[in-house]
């Protein structure tokens, strides 16, 4: 109780710079909440404020992370996401291959720090903010990574959801090749929906679950990356060095409640609600990261995770087009 006590007042500050960041988020959703609650909190972090809230701000950046993403999974039907995966499977194997491989090969080359680059790669290839905060706690980035990195996707999403369905028109796409082309190689959820519907409905609807399909990519990615942190922890004789610390619990309540969502009569918009509440911890969880991360030291050392971003953005765009118009059109 003691403990619970110490952290409130973090807690409490984070949930206070949530509000009108979620507040704003629901009425620009291109720029999103997460990126608000980021922002917010960056400028905050110049206030020098007492030591009582360090404990909860810390917490809430750590744990209540993980915890959100086990309240996103309410939001999720497998049986829908196992059809559109079904005819997209193929297209994320190379779409996410490409950019992965991307991601090591040009990180590597502008010097990006390790964790930087994995953050920036899993965002660009999965989900963008939701993967990045899974990711987060299992390779053990810092504060600044994960603001340095939302702040990446943040600028590429904003440029996709206005230039894609403008490219789309132009190339004469169909509904069915834009809403495949927007669900693999736009990040974020807000402007998925911002440009597949402004395409056309048929677009926006097979897109997101495109998009949502995508997502449960971050159970395999984390459970990678977590025995890949494991071995080189015991290769480097880390004395933290805890395969059940580093394995990623939380990803395992994400498929429980997403079970439970499909299979159990959960009262009628109660997985929605639960689905929203968490995606509010994530903003709060985001104002947290920004109150612990320096605003003039990310702006100066802040261009190489944007050539980097913009290379993996680049090459998951061309990749999913490559896979669609290359391949056989018996496969899509």
């Amino acid at each position: 109780m003691d403990s619970v006590i110490k952290k409130l007042p973090g807690i409490s500050l984070a949930a206070i710079i949530a509000v009108p960041a979620w507040v704003l988020g629901q009425q620009f959703p291109v720029i999103g909440s997460p990126v608000l609650g980021i922002l917010f909190g960056m400028l905050l972090a110049f206030w020098k404020r007492p030591p009582a809230f360090q404990s909860g701000v810390t917490y809430t950046s750590k744990k209540l992370l993980q915890y959100s993403i086990i309240l996103l999974g309410f939001d999720m039907n497998l049986f829908q996401i196992f059809q559109a995966g079904s005819q997209t499977l193929l297209l994320m194997a190379f779409t996410l291959t490409a950019t992965f491989l991307g991601a090591y090969l040009v990180g590597k080359a502008l010097k990006v720090d390790r964790d930087t680059n994995i953050l920036v790669g899993v965002g660009t290839a999965i989900c963008g903010g939701s993967a990045i905060a899974a990711t987060a706690p299992v390779i053990g980035a810092k504060d600044e990574d994960v603001a340095r990195s939302i702040s990446t996707i943040f600028l590429f999403n904003v440029i996709a959801a206005f230039l894609f369905p403008f490219l789309g028109h132009t190339m004469q796409m169909s509904d069915f090749h834009f809403g495949l082309w927007a669900g693999t190689a736009i990040n974020d959820t807000s402007s998925v929906v911002a440009a597949g519907y402004t395409f056309s409905d048929a677009a926006g609807n097979l897109a997101v679950i495109v998009k949502l399909t995508r997502t449960l990519m971050i159970i395999p990615v984390t459970l990678v990356l977590a025995f890949y942190t494991a071995k080189r922890q015991s290769r480097t004789g880390s004395a933290n060095y805890s395969f059940a610390k580093i394995f990623p619990w939380f990803v395992v309540g994400f498929v429980a409640s997403a079970v439970i969502n499909t299979f159990l009569p959960l009262p009628a918009g109660m997985g929605k609600s639960l689905a929203s509440f968490g995606k509010f911890v994530i903003v709060m969880a985001m104002a947290a990261i920004g109150l612990n991360t320096n605003l003039i030291d990310l702006v100066k050392h802040g261009w190489r995770p944007v050539v980097l971003g913009f290379s993996c953005w680049a090459i998951l765009a061309v990749t999913s087009l490559a896979v669609q118009y290359g391949l056989p059109g018996s496969l899509f």
